[in-house]
């Protein structure tokens, strides 16, 4: 357990050994592991938000086809590679049968 700081709250110190638990698991030893832990966390929320930006767009989660009210579906995903102040980031876009989604985050 890690020892409290000065003025730190309760959810403050659980963050923090949280944080640390966890760099710890990911065996982050430098730097560049950082950066690449959060390059990876920075595509992973992307795909994250392209994914309900579909389901959105669809009308429908993946698998609920009760609710489906279109023709058009999803249609596997295609690589992008964003350029951030980390680098390049590689991500998986969702695609629509239709050809018609265009995330708004990268447009």
């Amino acid at each position: 357990m890690s020892r409290r700081r000065r003025n730190e709250t309760e959810e403050q110190r659980a963050r923090r050994e949280l944080i640390s638990d966890f760099l710890s698991a990911a065996n982050i030893q430098s730097m560049d592991d950082i950066q690449e832990l959060f390059k990876e966390a920075l595509a992973g929320f992307m795909e994250g938000s392209f994914e309900s930006e579909l389901d959105s767009e669809l009308g429908y989660e993946p698998y609920d086809v009760k609710n489906k009210e279109t023709d058009n579906s999803r249609n596997g995903h295609s690589k992008k590679t964003l350029r951030t102040s980390m680098g390049k980031v590689d991500i998986e876009v969702p695609r629509d049968r239709n050809g018609e989604f265009e995330p708004k985050d990268t447009a």
